[in-house]
Order: structure tokens, then sequence, then C-alpha cells
């Protein structure tokens, strides 16, 4: 079993694919207000004015006695999917399976949507009237919920609204006088300072475990979310439970863990609380979260693509596809283009770029900088609405997925360029390649094995579409290209490869 262990695995109980999650309401309660953290100032003892205090707390009995009233077990019921009982990490090369993934321990049987299963997650209340917030993995696809409190009452819940894109889920309870904790939004802890998480581990109930918040900003593969690492002892069932600073605030939600053996190893993930509250605000008033969106496929733009383009240093996301009809489209937005910013905010990566237009209304205006031809320009666009996660991902295979036709050789005929025989589209090529009828490039019809083309996985039947800043429609494009970039001195050319309906930017390195 891989070492990373997804948020489906650290709130899983007999076999559930459960994860820990914790955040506490927004929009219903305010956070408690103060000042930014102060390096190296005094924390006054009697008033939280920079953030939490310095040093270990004599002892976290006070904090734990204040807010654990306001943690919850959940309990669910769920129909098991078997054709998802194997996942993976977008972007990170582990699989990893659930415990136990064909076993039936509530001992129910089999029903018509496969085998009836039994899980124990974490969750808190977020405001008296009983709002309660966890992961949306713990709740997904649950036939029933019952939400256990700490005096082991025990109620009926009802889903409020969920968000796959942040994994974050709003449940409701009947009632009210319920305890609550707020979410921090203004003065996070610094890396170093300590933090409190409370959950229901291994189904044992209310539980805490303390240590320190280890890093920020840490990407495990979620589009929308850059989580907090933790050293404070997470384990299954904690998904959805909070984190706290040391005075009771919710910094996080505990969401994933890293660990070779599917327990605690002291690197824990959670949900940042901006990010919980923004998304628990939405889906309390609306069902849902809705994000902005402008129809384009982008990559990283990397160092060795920056070389290749003669941008060293420059980071930003490149333009792949363009959604047909789409806003990016409409507005002029073209493939290959590099998007530096948005409304004056660098982005460093796809996944930054993806953020920032997430965050808009449809019909907000969005300003990207991009390099387009070596020069710089700004595209103006009208946000759009973004499509369920679901609905994206279940568009055309990308880029390292099987061409139409690719089991078929492709004649070796052609010129030798860059380790790879090239020939122009023909319209049988095209068709195979499911391109249109008016499409130009290059296809690849052989692949030196030794060549960097090969290393990159690039294979007989893959179609080049782009070189540098020129389109293809004849080996001699190529040729010119490869030629531009030795004369300056570049150590690679950047390519637009075609397969499997998807568009793929890879930097091939000229050898000799």
């Amino acid at each position: 079993m891989s070492p990373i262990k997804s948020r489906y695995m650290i709130g899983a109980v007999a076999g559930a694919l459960v994860a820990g999650a914790a955040m506490a309401a927004a929009g219903l309660e305010a956070a408690d207000r103060v000042g930014p953290a102060q390096p190296g100032a005094p924390a006054a003892a009697s008033a939280p004015n920079f953030g939490p205090p310095p040093g270990a707390p004599m002892s976290f009995a006070d904090i734990f006695e204040r807010v654990s009233p306001a943690v919850v077990s959940i309990n669910v019921t769920t129909r098991v999917d078997l054709s998802r009982m194997q996942r993976q990490i977008p972007g990170l090369p582990f699989e990893f399976r659930p415990p136990n993934p064909g076993g039936d321990e509530d001992g129910e049987g089999e029903g018509p949507r496969g085998p009836r299963r039994q899980s124990a997650g974490s969750g808190f209340f977020i405001s008296a009237d009983g709002f309660i917030v966890t992961n949306n993995h713990v709740i997904e696809d649950a036939e029933s919920i019952k939400v256990v409190l700490k005096d082991e009452t025990e109620l009926d819940a009802t889903v409020v609204g969920r968000d796959e894109g942040t994994d974050i889920a709003v449940l409701k309870v009947r009632g009210s006088g319920y305890t609550f904790v707020n979410f921090e939004n203004s003065a996070r802890p610094r890396v170093g300072d300590w933090v409190l998480t409370v959950g229901n581990p291994y189904n044992l109930g209310g539980t805490a475990t303390a240590g320190i918040v280890s890093a920020y900003g840490r990407d495990i593969g979620e589009i929308f979310v850059d989580f907090i690492q933790l050293d404070a002892p997470i384990n299954r069932g904690n998904s959805g439970g909070p984190t706290f600073d040391t005075y009771g605030r919710v910094i996080g939600v505990n969401t994933a863990i890293f660990s070779p053996t599917g327990g605690s190893v002291g690197i824990g993930f959670a949900v940042p609380a901006e990010v919980a509250a923004r998304v628990s605000r939405q889906l309390i008033a609306n069902g849902k979260v809705v994000r902005g969106y402008i129809g384009a496929s982008i990559q990283d733009f990397d160092e060795d693509m920056a070389a290749a383009q003669g941008m060293a240093g420059q980071k930003g996301a490149i333009v792949a596809e363009l959604t047909p009809g789409a806003p990016a489209e409409k507005a002029g937005l073209a493939t290959g283009d590099i998007v530096l910013s948005v409304n004056g905010v660098r982005v460093r990566s796809s996944s930054e770029l993806t953020r920032q237009v997430a965050k808009a209304a449809p019909g907000d205006l969005l300003r990207l900088e991009v390099i387009r031809d070596g020069r710089s320009r700004t595209i103006d666009i009208r946000s759009g609405t973004r499509p369920p996660e679901s609905q994206l991902a279940s568009g055309p295979g990308g880029p390292g997925g099987s061409a139409p036709g690719s089991g078929r050789t492709a004649p070796s005929s052609g010129q030798v360029l860059l380790g790879m025989t090239v020939a122009p589209l023909d319209d049988v090529s095209r068709r195979r390649a499911g391109l249109p009828a008016d499409a130009r490039g290059l296809l690849i019809t052989a692949v030196d094995r030794s060549s960097d083309a090969a290393t990159r996985g690039l294979q007989a039947n893959d179609v080049l579409l782009r070189a540098g800043d020129r389109a293809l429609s004849s080996p001699a494009d190529l040729a010119a290209v490869i030629e531009q970039a030795r004369r300056a001195d570049r150590p690679s050319v950047l390519v637009a490869v075609w397969r499997g309906g998807r568009t793929l930017f890879l930097p091939i390195k000229i050898s000799g």
C-alpha cells in the first residue's frame, strides 16, 4: 500500500470510505476579530491582540472543555459502488484502497447497489440552530446519517449541501441551543504554533490530540485547496473534525494524512478555515457552490517550458485547449497563451489560475495578463459558471490516454526531427486522431527509443500541432523552429501534442 492515504482513508471506520475534516460556520456567527500576528511581539495574557500566545500551554483542558460539546460523531450508512473502491490523488503517482474493500462488516448483506457499509466520521456545530460542518466524502452517497453529541444524544441529520471541489459538506439537525464554534479568518496561527484537534477516531467518540502547525500551502492534488499541514495525531474517523487554535477558534478541517501504515505518523492535512467558511456560507444559502469559469484547459508553465521559450525563470499557466463557445474563446484567448496574472494577482501554476477564476461570480470581469508570440497583452473575459466537477471529469480522455486508432502502427515515413519521424497530416490520419477536416499538424510515425521525445512519452500516431509559437503544417515548419531555438541557445523546443481528444504541451530537448 502506498504511503499516501487520502481523505477517503483517514475518515474510514469499519471499512468505509471517509476522511478527516474540520471547519466552523461562516456567515452565521462572525469569528473573533484580532489583529495580524506580530513576529517577536509579546502576546497579551488577557486579550488576544496578536493571535495565539507563544509557547506551549500548561494544559489544553480548558480549551477542550469549552469546544468539545460542539464536536459531533457522524455515523453513516451507505451502499458502496465497487467500481469506486480504488482511487488516485490527482497529480500523485500513488494508488490507495479503502480497508477491507470487499467486506460487509455490518452483517447486513448485499443490496442492489453493492454491500451496505457503516462508517464513522466527525463534524462540528457552526450555529446554535443545528448547522454542522463535515467532509463531503464522509456523507457522500449516504442512505442515512446519524449525529451523536458529546452527551451521547443521537440525532437524525439531513444534507444541506456539499461541495466535491473542497470536500466540505453542511448538515442540519432539528432543534436549537446547540454549542457551536467559530472560524478564525483573520489571524491564523504561525508555523510552530500549538493547535488542538477533536474528533471521533476509530469510532471512540470525542478525542483530543495536540500538536503544531507544520506548514501552510501544501498541494496534495486538490484543485481548490492549499492545505494546512499539522503534526497533531489524526486517524480514521477524524474526518470532518475541527482543528482549533489556542483560543478555541477553528483554523482548519482535518481531511487527509500521509502514512505508510494507515495510522497517524504525524503528517496530516486540513482545509483552511477561510476556505471552509466561504464554502459553508454558500452551501447554507444556496445548497451548492457557484464558481467562475472561462472554459480553458491549462497546464503548469514550468521551468523546462520557460527555458524552451527563452523565458528562463518565468512561471505561470499555459493554455492547452479552449472549449468551443466558452467565455475564453469568445474573448480571444488562444492555445499557447501563457497566463501570468488574473485581475492583477500573479499566478505561478495552473492550480493558482483555476482558483483565481473560481473565485469570480458568473458575469464578473476577469482581466488576464498573457504572453503570446513573445509579447505581453491583456485579455478581458466575462466569467461563466463552472460545471460540476463530475461533469468536467467525464470529458474526453487526457493526453495520456490512447488516441483513436493508436493500436495500429503508423508507417515509418517522413522526416526525422527531435528523435521523431514526422509527416504532414492527411485525411486518414486526421480521422484516426479525431481532428477536424481542416486541422493542420504533423503525424508522428515513429519515435527513437533513445530520444528525449520517447522519455517524455511521445509515440506513433500522436500529432504535433504547434512548436514554439508556430502552428505546424510541414516538417519544414518544425525544422525552422528547432533552428531558431539553436540560434537562441535554448535547450529544448516546446511542442503541443494531440492525443485522445486532448492537447498537452511538452518541452523536447534538442540533440546534436
